[in-house]
């Protein structure tokens, strides 16, 4: 069974800017955080986890992800998907399932016609807290100071995609020798 869970969005009016939609794909727990940028500041429009059970088989899992985030890419309509970079650590069989997971993800946002944007998780850490060596809590406290969250987010899997979105949107209007287009591999 595939659940969805979204925290609710702060209340604030909107002014139709440009939403990001930050990823942090995982085949048990794909964090989604939703940000947009109005002029100068950012709000968040909500974030949470789609999770799926492990008893679950694969393609079953990976359709479930594909089809939480078509509903959100449908409601929200973002100008951008922001996603992590695959990070090949010691655990190649985590790897593999993250990148599975993200491929899942891409395929859905191209799908939509939705543009997609990779960030290494340095690069993340670096936009969000000013360092590429920032601990996860630290990542947390940073998002809801820089989205007026009245808290932290509770999953890091959540507070890592709004940062994502946050990396994204911040570096929108600027130049975009500091992004990296998903290449036509």
């Amino acid at each position: 069974m595939t659940r969805m869970g979204v925290s609710p969005r702060p209340a604030s009016p909107v002014d139709n800017g440009a939403v990001v939609l930050g990823i942090d794909p995982g085949t048990a727990s794909t964090g989604f955080g939703l940000v947009e940028r109005r002029g100068g500041t950012l709000a968040s429009l909500g974030g949470g986890v789609i999770s799926t059970s492990s008893d679950e088989r694969l393609e079953r899992r990976l359709a479930a992800i594909s089809s939480c985030l078509g509903e959100l890419i449908a409601e929200h309509r973002p100008s951008a998907l922001a996603v992590e970079d695959i990070f090949f650590g010691r655990n190649v069989r985590t790897a593999f399932a993250v990148g599975q997971a993200r491929g899942a993800v891409l395929a859905t946002a191209g799908a939509g016609g939705i543009p997609c944007f990779a960030y290494t998780p340095q690069a993340v850490k670096l936009a969000v807290c000013g360092s590429g060596r920032a601990r996860k809590d630290q990542v947390q406290r940073m998002v809801a100071a820089l989205l007026g969250l009245a808290s932290p987010p509770e999953s890091d899997h959540a507070a890592d995609a709004l940062a994502l979105a946050i990396c994204h949107a911040s570096q929108m209007a600027e130049t975009s020798a500091f992004r990296s287009r998903i290449p036509n591999t």
